[in-house]
């Protein structure tokens, strides 16, 4: 189905589910598997990413009869560049523990294939309004993996959540230490696509 004529909900599902960044694409792993060991470090990096992708959208949708066609990339990777710029600054302006936390993930979100992928696939042949839903959509589709993963990464690794101990669990259950280093994100992110396309194709063969 051509973008033009697609529904807004139509957008959003297919961001959220259908057509979602990570575990149907397998788009943004680097970052996916990065900083999901706890759940507070993803939440910012998920609302970063979704702020950047929805932003970058809107812009290129917005530029899109002034952009020359042999040019465009590299002023996808401009605009993007330009709003990822504008989180890090605030990042280490306004929370410098948690921009060190994240490390260079941040810069990072400028070569992130799900910002480039909708800008390219969509915005740049679409109109301000559903280019700006797409980016939302698969930004909350990426981030709805991505805390997925964290919170039985973190809540097993280290028996809390968003830092705090979570109560009873603690006292029964011993931290797999595993969980927060990286053989544990490859096995969450393991079971989080299955268990999605599982029931993805489930639904198709009803």
């Amino acid at each position: 189905m051509n973008g033009t004529s697609k529904t807004s909900r139509a957008i959003l599902l297919d961001g959220l589910w259908h057509d979602n960044p990570v575990f149907r694409q397998i788009l943004g792993i680097c970052s996916t598997l990065a900083v999901t060991n706890q759940v507070l470090n993803t939440t910012v990096m998920c609302v970063s990413l979704t702020l950047v992708t929805a932003a970058s959208c809107l812009t290129v949708s917005l530029l899109r009869h002034w952009t020359p066609r042999n040019i465009r990339m590299m002023v996808q990777t401009l605009i993007i560049a330009s709003y990822v710029i504008v989180v890090d600054i605030l990042l280490k302006a306004y929370w410098p523990e948690m921009s060190r936390n994240l490390g260079p993930y941040v810069g990072l979100i400028i070569t992130n294939c799900i910002i480039m992928g909708r800008c390219e696939a969509f915005a740049g042949s679409n109109r301000p309004l559903p280019s700006l839903l797409d980016g939302l959509a698969c930004g909350l589709g990426y981030s709805l993996v991505l805390l997925v993963i964290a919170v039985p990464r973190e809540l097993m690794g280290m028996g809390t959540i968003l830092g705090y101990p979570v109560p009873y669990f603690v006292d029964i259950w011993d931290p797999w230490v595993i969980m927060v280093m990286p053989p544990g994100a490859f096995f969450t992110l393991a079971c989080v696509i299955w268990l999605a396309r599982g029931l993805q194709a489930r639904k198709e063969s009803t």
